[in-house]
Protein backbone atom coordinates (compact mmCIF):
# COMPACT_ATOMS: atom_id res chain seq x y z
CA UNK A 1 0.00 0.00 0.00
CA UNK A 2 1.43 3.17 -0.95
CA UNK A 3 1.98 6.03 1.51
CA UNK A 4 0.42 9.64 0.67
CA UNK A 5 3.10 12.52 1.22
CA UNK A 6 1.75 15.67 2.90
CA UNK A 7 3.47 18.34 1.24
CA UNK A 8 1.32 21.14 3.00
CA UNK A 9 1.99 20.39 6.63
CA UNK A 10 5.10 18.62 8.83
CA UNK A 11 3.96 16.17 11.28
CA UNK A 12 6.68 15.93 14.54
CA UNK A 13 7.05 12.92 16.24
CA UNK A 14 5.85 14.16 19.61
CA UNK A 15 6.13 17.44 22.23
CA UNK A 16 9.74 17.28 22.75
CA UNK A 17 10.58 17.15 19.09
CA UNK A 18 8.04 20.56 18.73
CA UNK A 19 9.90 22.09 21.95
CA UNK A 20 13.24 21.27 19.74
CA UNK A 21 11.99 23.17 16.84
CA UNK A 22 10.38 25.83 18.53
CA UNK A 23 14.44 26.25 20.50
CA UNK A 24 16.02 26.15 17.36
CA UNK A 25 14.00 28.67 15.58
CA UNK A 26 14.59 31.19 18.54
CA UNK A 27 18.07 31.35 18.49
CA UNK A 28 18.13 31.46 14.70
CA UNK A 29 16.37 34.55 14.53
CA UNK A 30 18.84 36.16 17.31
CA UNK A 31 21.59 34.79 15.32
CA UNK A 32 20.51 35.97 11.87
CA UNK A 33 16.55 36.39 11.52
CA UNK A 34 16.65 35.69 7.78
CA UNK A 35 15.20 31.87 7.02
CA UNK A 36 15.20 28.25 7.23
CA UNK A 37 15.28 25.41 4.65
CA UNK A 38 12.94 22.36 5.63
CA UNK A 39 14.22 19.42 4.09
CA UNK A 40 12.26 16.14 5.10
CA UNK A 41 13.28 12.55 4.12
CA UNK A 42 11.07 10.07 4.82
CA UNK A 43 10.33 10.05 8.29
CA UNK A 44 13.87 13.01 8.98
CA UNK A 45 12.91 16.55 8.95
CA UNK A 46 16.84 18.40 8.52
CA UNK A 47 16.20 22.10 9.44
CA UNK A 48 18.73 24.37 7.89
CA UNK A 49 19.91 28.27 8.95
CA UNK A 50 22.18 30.39 8.30
CA UNK A 51 24.37 32.16 11.08
CA UNK A 52 26.81 34.23 8.90
CA UNK A 53 27.37 34.72 5.15
CA UNK A 54 29.46 37.26 2.69
CA UNK A 55 27.05 40.22 2.55
CA UNK A 56 29.33 42.52 0.73
CA UNK A 57 31.40 42.09 -2.76
CA UNK A 58 34.45 40.95 -1.84
CA UNK A 59 34.37 40.47 2.05
CA UNK A 60 35.73 37.56 3.47
CA UNK A 61 33.13 36.25 5.89
CA UNK A 62 32.56 32.71 5.85
CA UNK A 63 29.36 30.89 4.85
CA UNK A 64 28.42 28.92 8.25
CA UNK A 65 25.15 27.08 8.52
CA UNK A 66 23.35 25.51 11.58
CA UNK A 67 21.84 21.93 10.58
CA UNK A 68 19.57 20.14 13.33
CA UNK A 69 17.79 16.70 12.54
CA UNK A 70 14.41 15.84 13.72
CA UNK A 71 12.37 13.27 13.73
CA UNK A 72 8.84 13.26 11.58
CA UNK A 73 5.50 11.40 12.50
CA UNK A 74 4.64 10.95 9.33
CA UNK A 75 7.08 10.51 5.99
CA UNK A 76 7.73 13.93 4.14
CA UNK A 77 8.97 14.94 0.79
CA UNK A 78 9.18 18.73 1.04
CA UNK A 79 12.48 20.94 0.48
CA UNK A 80 11.46 24.66 0.76
CA UNK A 81 12.97 27.77 2.28
CA UNK A 82 10.94 29.96 3.95
CA UNK A 83 11.21 32.65 6.42
CA UNK A 84 12.27 31.99 10.02
CA UNK A 85 9.63 34.55 11.31
CA UNK A 86 6.65 32.56 9.50
CA UNK A 87 7.75 29.32 11.30
CA UNK A 88 7.84 31.17 14.31
CA UNK A 89 4.53 32.16 13.77
CA UNK A 90 3.08 28.61 13.17
CA UNK A 91 4.58 27.38 15.95
CA UNK A 92 3.94 30.12 18.49
CA UNK A 93 -0.22 29.30 17.37
CA UNK A 94 0.44 25.43 17.97
CA UNK A 95 0.15 23.82 21.76
CA UNK A 96 1.55 20.79 22.89
CA UNK A 97 -0.89 18.53 21.97
CA UNK A 98 -1.06 20.07 18.40
CA UNK A 99 1.76 18.30 16.27
CA UNK A 100 1.09 19.31 12.78
CA UNK A 101 3.00 22.43 11.64
CA UNK A 102 1.86 23.73 8.37
CA UNK A 103 4.41 24.73 5.78
CA UNK A 104 4.47 28.58 4.88
CA UNK A 105 3.10 28.99 1.47
CA UNK A 106 5.58 32.00 0.68
CA UNK A 107 9.10 30.62 0.01
CA UNK A 108 12.52 32.82 -0.33
CA UNK A 109 15.52 32.92 -2.17
CA UNK A 110 18.86 32.78 -0.47
CA UNK A 111 22.07 32.06 -1.92
CA UNK A 112 22.94 30.08 0.74
CA UNK A 113 20.26 27.68 0.02
CA UNK A 114 20.97 26.87 -3.11
CA UNK A 115 23.92 24.90 -2.64
CA UNK A 116 23.56 21.78 -0.70
CA UNK A 117 26.33 20.18 1.68
CA UNK A 118 27.34 16.91 0.78
CA UNK A 119 25.38 14.01 2.22
CA UNK A 120 28.36 11.20 2.17
CA UNK A 121 32.37 11.11 2.26
CA UNK A 122 32.84 13.04 5.35
CA UNK A 123 36.26 12.48 6.43
CA UNK A 124 36.85 12.46 10.13
CA UNK A 125 39.49 14.96 11.23
CA UNK A 126 39.92 15.17 14.59
CA UNK A 127 37.72 16.40 17.90
CA UNK A 128 37.77 19.96 19.15
CA UNK A 129 36.63 19.95 23.16
CA UNK A 130 33.09 22.58 23.48
CA UNK A 131 35.00 24.08 25.95
CA UNK A 132 37.31 25.49 23.29
CA UNK A 133 34.60 26.41 20.80
CA UNK A 134 32.72 28.18 23.85
CA UNK A 135 36.17 29.93 24.40
CA UNK A 136 36.54 31.43 20.98
CA UNK A 137 33.03 32.18 20.69
CA UNK A 138 32.78 35.09 23.85
CA UNK A 139 36.85 36.02 22.89
CA UNK A 140 35.39 36.90 19.29
CA UNK A 141 32.14 38.99 20.78
CA UNK A 142 34.29 40.36 22.89
CA UNK A 143 37.27 41.51 20.54
CA UNK A 144 34.34 42.97 17.60
CA UNK A 145 32.94 45.11 20.81
CA UNK A 146 35.87 46.65 20.99
CA UNK A 147 37.27 47.37 17.45
CA UNK A 148 33.64 48.78 15.98
CA UNK A 149 33.80 52.01 16.63
CA UNK A 150 30.64 54.35 17.28
CA UNK A 151 28.20 55.21 14.42
CA UNK A 152 30.34 52.54 12.09
CA UNK A 153 29.73 52.07 8.58
CA UNK A 154 28.03 48.76 7.07
CA UNK A 155 31.36 48.07 5.40
CA UNK A 156 33.57 48.31 8.05
CA UNK A 157 31.37 46.47 10.46
CA UNK A 158 31.19 43.74 7.68
CA UNK A 159 35.26 43.83 7.30
CA UNK A 160 35.41 43.50 10.70
CA UNK A 161 33.49 40.76 11.43
CA UNK A 162 34.93 39.00 8.60
CA UNK A 163 38.18 39.48 9.96
CA UNK A 164 37.54 37.82 13.08
CA UNK A 165 35.22 35.13 12.19
CA UNK A 166 36.80 34.03 9.04
CA UNK A 167 40.06 33.54 10.92
CA UNK A 168 41.29 29.87 11.82
CA UNK A 169 40.93 28.52 15.36
CA UNK A 170 44.41 27.51 16.62
CA UNK A 171 45.38 23.85 16.86
CA UNK A 172 42.61 22.38 14.63
CA UNK A 173 42.76 20.35 11.82
CA UNK A 174 41.29 21.59 8.29
CA UNK A 175 41.55 25.57 9.27
CA UNK A 176 37.84 25.75 11.15
CA UNK A 177 37.17 29.55 11.21
CA UNK A 178 36.22 31.46 14.60
CA UNK A 179 32.90 31.67 12.74
CA UNK A 180 31.97 27.92 13.30
CA UNK A 181 32.38 27.92 17.18
CA UNK A 182 30.47 31.45 17.06
CA UNK A 183 27.47 29.69 15.29
CA UNK A 184 27.51 26.03 17.35
CA UNK A 185 27.67 28.59 20.71
CA UNK A 186 24.50 30.93 19.34
CA UNK A 187 22.32 27.80 18.14
CA UNK A 188 22.53 25.75 21.12
CA UNK A 189 25.04 22.83 19.92
CA UNK A 190 27.82 23.47 22.84
CA UNK A 191 27.56 22.69 26.43
CA UNK A 192 30.95 22.54 28.67
CA UNK A 193 32.71 19.54 29.04
CA UNK A 194 31.57 17.96 25.72
CA UNK A 195 33.56 17.05 22.72
CA UNK A 196 32.81 18.08 18.88
CA UNK A 197 33.81 16.11 15.96
CA UNK A 198 35.28 17.87 13.13
CA UNK A 199 35.06 16.78 9.05
CA UNK A 200 35.54 17.59 5.55
CA UNK A 201 33.82 16.73 2.39
CA UNK A 202 35.58 18.12 -0.79
CA UNK A 203 36.03 21.78 0.40
CA UNK A 204 33.45 21.63 2.78
CA UNK A 205 34.19 21.59 6.92
CA UNK A 206 31.90 20.27 9.15
CA UNK A 207 31.79 20.44 13.29
CA UNK A 208 29.28 18.16 14.65
CA UNK A 209 28.01 18.05 18.22
CA UNK A 210 25.00 15.47 19.87
CA UNK A 211 23.05 18.77 19.86
CA UNK A 212 23.60 19.36 16.04
CA UNK A 213 26.03 19.92 12.88
CA UNK A 214 27.72 23.63 11.87
CA UNK A 215 28.70 23.25 8.18
CA UNK A 216 31.23 25.72 6.98
CA UNK A 217 31.91 26.30 2.76
CA UNK A 218 34.69 28.96 2.31
CA UNK A 219 33.54 32.57 0.83
CA UNK A 220 35.36 31.55 -2.49
CA UNK A 221 32.91 28.28 -2.90
CA UNK A 222 29.83 30.32 -3.51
Amino acid sequence: MSTTINTDELLLEDAGTLADLRTFVARARTADDGAIRLQGAGNVLAAYVCVMRGKLLGEGTPTVLGLRTMRLGTPSDIDVTVSLSSVADRLARMDTNDLRLPVPPMSVNESWAGVSAPRGAWEELGTVSTDNLIEVAKAGVQEIGQIIPVNPGAMLVNNIRASVWGRPMEGLPGDVPGGAAFAAYALGFVAPGENGTIYRSHKWLRVSTNRGHILIRPTAFL
